[in-house]
């Protein structure tokens, strides 16, 4: 019985020949990340471990981005402490103000993450990086003590799920929408501890930053992982980010999986999550009824990459966001907000009526820069619409493309691009 990519990179991490599925291993640490929220918890468990110092300084990364820059004390506070520990611990990969990013955007594009890699991070999105074809999965701030602390951790092998992603997606069709279908095809406990798999030649029509929001929201449907194979396109993503060396890992022909599907990516059309499950999906052809909106949210981990603000932007150009409609752009990275400014996107965005802000993480998790009302709703391109998400408990968030998000907040209801067309 063959392994999966997924048990593939396990087993090499845990020095064994093979690994199976359900199989309890101990496997060396490529990477440990900690955000503004999670780290000072893990920080002040490694003072009650009493250890000497962590175990790589050049393995770690700390990077504020949640509440960043500073929304109140208690952040501040959060901040300072996290600030603290990498200047003792001579961390490396600490991100302040000014050079941070939103962490699954940054680390990517830093070269921090490749081919191969192991890593966990207190954050339920750190499996953004299986777009690499690396090994990555979200854990809690304990587990990230023990990262920092010994660069080793317990995993239960997960069995897989494999998707065959064939056919070309039609314009406005993008990952997001992609992995939407997803989670509402299996809904989003449909990969409880499983990893996600994705194969088949219409990857190939998926550009880097689609794969990105694919592997981000695999947590979404229950996931453990989701990973992707490395083709031409990640190699010479990881050549132009990254100098550290890769290894590709292919799964075994005789590799077991728990279920298989087909998607064709052809037969997509834009898709949205309403509240307040991702898996409660509906495409834009099965809306019949306007469902007016008070507010666009573009950015976060899942899309507030270049190439998402470039749709968007695409969309606003020589438009204007609906009277009383607030519409909030938010750069991933101090990188992308420079290659905005320098492409004319932030003066399109400002020219329509939008808002600009620094990158953060902020309304993504009800935090600031966003917050709901009650009543209020609001298309998002973030990765989760629970009651309360983003404010008020009797607010609704609708997850969405940056293109449809976009149209949305021209037409002050949800929308695609081509209803502005008619």
């Amino acid at each position: 019985m063959g392994m999966t990519m997924t048990q593939k990179i396990l087993a090499a991490a845990a020095g064994l020949d093979k690994v199976e599925a359900g199989q309890l291993i101990e496997a060396k640490l490529d990477l440990v990340l900690g955000n503004d929220i999670t780290s000072p918890v893990a920080i002040h468990e490694m003072d009650k471990m009493k250890v000497q110092g962590v175990f790589d300084k050049d393995k770690i990364a700390l990077v504020p981005d949640h509440f960043v820059p500073n929304k109140d004390i208690k952040s501040a506070e959060h901040c300072k402490c996290v600030r603290e520990f990498a200047k003792k611990h001579e961390i490396t990969n600490y991100f302040e103000v000014g050079e941070m990013g939103i962490e699954h955007a940054l680390l990517p594009e830093k070269g921090l993450t490749v081919a191969g890699d192991v890593i966990i991070g207190a954050d339920s999105h750190t499996c953004t990086y299986g777009a690499l074809g690396a090994f990555s999965t979200g854990v809690g701030s304990t587990d990230m003590a023990a990262g920092m602390a010994t660069g080793k951790a317990w995993f239960k092998v997960p069995s897989a799920i494999r998707f065959h992603l064939v056919g070309k997606p039609a314009k406005w069709v993008s990952g997001k929408d992609v992995i939407l279908h997803i989670i509402g095809m299996i809904g989003v406990d449909g990969a409880l501890y499983q990893s996600m798999e994705f194969v088949g030649e219409g990857i190939s029509y998926l550009s880097m930053d689609d794969r990105f929001t694919i592997a981000n929201m695999a947590i979404e449907a229950g996931g453990k992982n989701g990973i992707f194979p490395v083709d031409e396109k990640a190699e010479a993503y990881m050549r132009e980010h990254s100098s550290r060396p890769y290894k590709i890992y292919t799964a075994d022909e005789d590799a077991v999986y728990e279920a298989e599907y087909t998607i064709d990516l052809s037969a997509l059309r834009p898709t949205i999550a309403f509240p307040h499950l991702p898996e409660n999906t509906h495409t834009i052809d099965e809306i019949k009824e306007d469902i007016a909106i008070d507010q666009v949210v573009i950015g976060s981990c899942t899309n507030g990459r270049l190439e998402d603000l470039r749709t968007a932007a695409e969309v606003l150009q020589g438009r204007h966001v609906a009277k009383g409609m607030r519409c909030i752009v938010i750069p991933a990275t101090q990188s992308i907000y420079m290659q905005a400014m320098e492409e004319g996107l932030l003066k399109t965005f400002l020219q329509a009526g939008a808002v600009v802000s620094t990158p953060t993480c902020g309304p993504c998790l009800g935090g600031y820069m966003g917050i709901l009302a009650e009543g209020e709703r609001c298309v998002s391109t973030t990765n989760r619409n629970f009651v309360g998400r983003m404010g008020h408990v009797n607010s609704e968030v609708y997850l969405a493309s940056p293109a449809v998000a976009a149209a949305s907040a021209v037409l002050g209801k949800i929308a695609s691009p081509k209803q502005l067309e008619a």
